[in-house]
């Protein structure tokens, strides 16, 4: 989620995606008078339609303020953070799918600052979400993104990095806590996702929902 963030490998988790049923044929579906056997099973119901998320992270879109809580030494046990004020806007792109947040935070201090990029676009077939980190100052792109979708409240995204010489796991997770009010997490599993150590809390609040705007 920021400079410190090192080039992801592909790891995409899929647990997030409903599987998908083999429809069955028309042989299997019958039944005899007697019932199901073991040459005429049952027929099996159908697979329940994936949720349509194009609009789940609309909650984001518009002028935050941003408190940010970054844990510089990760995965070795430290509880040195380090705060930081500053923006977060979030702009769909194109009236689609898809938006960019331009994010500028300091340091109370002033002396560190960010400011990066990040682009969401959303995948109409596997209904799931991708979270590149953009740095238009290179022009790079971060890939490959952390990859999810939102149930049960929570924006909940994956990938897996190197992470000074480890493979790891990564968890995003968003929370839409009000009109007004929402936050993130990064977190880092280094045993295969056994246990999670949060190491990024951004904080956004407004004073009021804005208009929806577009970058196009």
């Amino acid at each position: 989620m920021d400079d410190a963030t090192p080039t992801r490998r592909t790891m995409i988790t899929l647990a997030a995606a409903a599987p998908l049923a083999v429809a069955a044929t028309a042989a299997q579906a019958q039944t005899v008078r007697d019932g199901p056997t073991p040459n005429n099973p049952p027929a099996r119901p159908p697979a329940a339609a994936l949720r349509d998320g194009a609009n789940d992270f609309d909650f984001l879109i518009g002028d935050w303020k941003a408190h940010v809580r970054r844990l510089p030494e990760r995965l070795v046990g430290s509880t040195d953070w380090l705060e930081y004020e500053g923006t977060s806007v979030h702009r769909k792109l194109f009236g689609g799918p898809a938006n960019l947040e331009e994010f500028k935070v300091e340091s109370r201090d002033g002396k560190l600052k960010m400011h990066g990029q990040t682009l969401r676009l959303y995948n109409r077939q596997t209904r799931q979400w991708s979270i590149y980190l953009v740095d238009a100052a290179e022009g790079t792109l971060g890939t490959p993104p952390v990859i999810g979708d939102f149930r049960d409240g929570v924006m909940e995204l994956y990938d897996q990095e190197d992470w000074k010489g480890r493979a790891i796991f990564v968890r995003y997770h968003w929370f839409p806590l009000s009109p007004l009010a929402c936050r993130m997490e990064q977190a880092f599993s280094a045993d295969g996702g056994k246990s999670w150590e949060t190491n990024w809390i951004c904080e956004l609040t407004r004073d009021r929902v804005q208009e929806s705007r577009s970058w196009s």
